[in-house]
């Protein structure tokens, strides 16, 4: 049986950097949390590819909110994928649905055919469909080689039971990755319950900003609850330990 695999959410190179140290097998690079993530610039990219030797996947996702995109955005998200490839990336992460909450089979099965050789994740578009299991058929027929979902909840371990199915339903088809609320608490039960074998964690720590001089009176905007000073980064321990859990599972 194929060994268990550990793929880090990363926001930044320093993060990526981390993820590596830590003994992950694959990060996800984006840009933007606040708004769940979307593709980050070039010089983010081609750094992060200098930086690694583990794989490198790249979110193409060219706003925040719903995944029901214009013809100019989907112009944007080729153009990405086109960049991707040629910077020695290892596979990119996309999410193209209709209007009825159906996957957009159409434009996902072209920018899968754009994609190749790179793997291709289609991410958590997938808990915005109607039906899960249409979704999963849909996206078995457009050839993306792995679905990360929470189980179309808030968490995976809400949406836990969800997973299970999903994983017994994929079969060999393609490979379900739970992601969100995944920490070295509940990784190892959750593993154990839904039978998955590649996973998707945070593992991130708040950094504390350096400026000495803070103006008050004026907000940038950011994260509600987070400092203004203040940036999520990849947290090599915890990445450690998540990799640590994975391992022992396997031995």
């Amino acid at each position: 049986m194929k060994e268990r695999i550990l793929e880090i959410n990363s926001y930044s190179v320093q993060s990526v950097i981390n993820a590596q140290n830590g003994g992950a097998h694959r990060v996800e690079l984006c840009d933007n949390f606040p708004e769940g993530g979307t593709t980050p610039s070039y010089a983010t990219i081609l750094l992060a590819r200098e930086k690694i030797d583990i794989q490198l996947f790249v979110i193409v996702r060219p706003r925040g909110g719903d995944f029901l995109y214009s013809e100019l955005e989907y112009e944007i998200m080729k153009k990405d994928i086109e960049i991707c490839k040629k910077l020695g990336v290892d596979g990119v992460v996309i999410g193209i649905l209709n209007a009825d909450g159906t996957v957009d089979k159409e434009r996902t099965a072209a920018l899968v055919r754009l994609a190749r050789p790179m793997g291709v994740t289609f991410h958590r578009a997938f808990d915005m469909t109607r039906d899960p299991f249409e979704a999963l058929n849909d996206l078995v027929e457009t050839g993306v080689d792995r679905v990360l979902t929470s189980g179309q909840e808030g968490s995976c371990i809400e949406g836990k039971e969800l997973i299970r199915q999903l994983v017994e339903k994929s079969g060999d088809r393609i490979i379900i990755m739970p992601g969100a609320g995944l920490d070295e608490n509940n990784l190892e039960d959750f593993a154990r319950y839904t039978g998955a074998r590649e996973f998707h964690c945070t593992a991130r720590t708040l950094i504390e900003g350096k400026m000495e001089y803070r103006n008050p009176r004026v907000s940038m905007g950011g994260i509600p609850d987070v400092p203004e000073y203040a940036v999520y980064q990849v947290d090599e321990d915890k990445v450690r330990k998540h990799a640590e859990i994975l391992k022992n599972m396997d031995s």
